[in-house]
């Protein structure tokens, strides 16, 4: 019987071609390569010295993606205890002293994170990546990740990102910030947002 384990790999920078562990699949999904190499192509230099924080980050592929670029530092929030460890695992193959992982509710963490870096110089890259599937208690994981971005204060927030399923009409302005851009990967898309220039 075949047990591998499923894993992702490291795109590029520091780390390339590092191998990530992933919870079982039915937990969560492995954001595609393709999709990730487009975030990271459109990011490029930008993400440098820059502090990231992946919501609901699974195996913290992404994060780890950016500290490989070159990111400052990477802020992991996993409710899943499960996916929890494998995500440590993942941080301590990388460069776990670039890494703060956390295990809780994304819509309590998140903005406890984003109050401790009010003050800081550093601007912050947030990527929000709620389930797609609609498990219990999930039906409307988009709106709570919604109304965790309109409420959102601080000043030093460079870009937000959310990963979503492709169907899901993306609201054009969420609080501070507004819609620039979408791009598709077939199921899934990416929604980048910036503040609302006055």
């Amino acid at each position: 019987m075949k047990t591998d384990k499923p894993t992702t790999k490291i795109i590029a920078g520091k780390y390339k071609g590092k191998i990530l562990e992933l919870p079982s699949l039915d937990i969560t999904r492995s954001s595609k390569a393709r999709l990730k190499e487009s975030l990271f192509n459109v990011l490029q230099f930008d993400i440098i010295d820059k502090i990231f924080i992946e919501s609901f980050a699974g195996s913290g592929s992404i994060g780890l993606e950016a500290i490989s670029r070159d990111a400052k530092r990477s802020y992991f929030i996993e409710l899943d205890k499960y996916s929890y460890q494998i995500l440590l695992k993942n941080c301590k193959a990388v460069d776990m002293e670039k890494c703060q992982t956390v295990q809780g509710n994304t819509f309590v963490q998140t903005p406890l994170i984003l109050e401790f870096l009010r003050n800081s110089k550093d601007e912050i890259v947030l990527y929000v990546d709620p389930p797609f599937d609609y498990r219990d208690g999930m039906e409307d994981i988009y709106e709570k990740s919604f109304a965790m971005i309109r409420n959102i204060e601080v000043d030093n927030i460079y870009i937000i990102i959310i990963e979503h399923v492709s169907s899901l009409e993306m609201p054009e302005v969420l609080g501070k910030f507004s819609l620039n851009k979408t791009k598709q990967f077939g199921k899934s898309s990416l929604s980048y947002y910036s503040y609302t220039k006055n």
